[in-house]
């Protein structure tokens, strides 16, 4: 078993899209970063490793057992072992999980580049471990609160968690809003579509709203976004957690 020593992790828990795993030059100030003592390190498939970026489900039992208790954590001069925490890297690609005892990946970090680095070179020629799983192959869903990766494509941190709020104030506008409403806010996006707008069905409406905002971000998306969640404390704590913090002192 190989593995690494002193390793900076910045845990995203409950995350099952890699896009919401955030990349080292996108790690803020505020989150909360650890030093892990030792690390085990497994070198898997593209297969196994886009498996368990992107989901929650249970990972190769085999692989829990190469793992287990190989990892630790230094707290108060104490060094405690880690369950089930290791390194996944095809060789090019790495994700640091730790499953808090479970059997799913709950955590996830990416690396420091310069021990991203280190890592290739530890398992340049180290062969793959080739886990087997017989549901390895479920097809990933994904919906309003679980967005494609494309529709992701681009963004930084700032502009997927904005993007994602907007998502969850749509499907709540798709539970809750009547007719109306819907063509309102479809008319605030497009005014120049007032008139088609007005003799449109419910799911016309929506289809159209919804295809003609889902891609990419921008100022527009921004302001619109914030327009939908006025007055609902929920989202406005949601929105002001994204807000540069030079704006929240301003606001103070």
């Amino acid at each position: 078993m190989l593995h690494m020593r002193d390793v900076w992790v910045n845990w995203f828990e409950g995350e099952e899209n890699s896009y919401n795993v955030c990349e080292f030059f996108e790690w803020k100030k505020s989150d909360r970063i650890e030093l892990l003592d030792q690390v085990a390190v497994v070198r898997i498939t593209d297969t196994l490793l886009d498996y368990i970026e992107n989901t929650l489900q249970e990972l190769p039992e085999e692989l829990l057992a190469d793992v287990y208790k190989q990892s630790f954590i230094r707290q108060k001069n104490e060094r405690s072992a880690l369950e089930y925490c290791f390194i996944a890297t095809n060789g090019t690609r790495a994700l640091i999980v730790d499953t808090l005892g479970y059997h799913t990946p709950i955590r996830k970090s990416r690396m420091v580049p310069r021990q991203e680095e280190q890592l290739r070179k530890l398992v340049e020629e180290h062969p793959v471990s080739d886990y087997y799983m017989d549901y390895l192959e479920c097809d990933k869903q994904y919906h309003m609160l679980s967005p494609e990766p494309h529709l992701m494509h681009g963004l930084v941190r700032r502009e997927k968690q904005l993007k994602q709020l907007l998502f969850m104030a749509f499907d709540q506008l798709y539970c809750q809003a009547e007719l109306a409403e819907l063509r309102y806010w479809y008319t605030e996006w497009a005014p120049h579509k007032y008139h088609e707008i007005q003799l449109m069905s419910f799911d016309e409406a929506w289809d159209g709203l919804f295809n003609d905002i889902k891609h990419g971000w921008s100022k527009r998306h921004e302001s619109y976004c914030q327009s939908m969640i006025k007055g609902q404390p929920f989202f406005e704590k949601l929105w002001e957690l994204q807000q540069p913090q030079e704006k929240k002192k301003t606001k103070r």
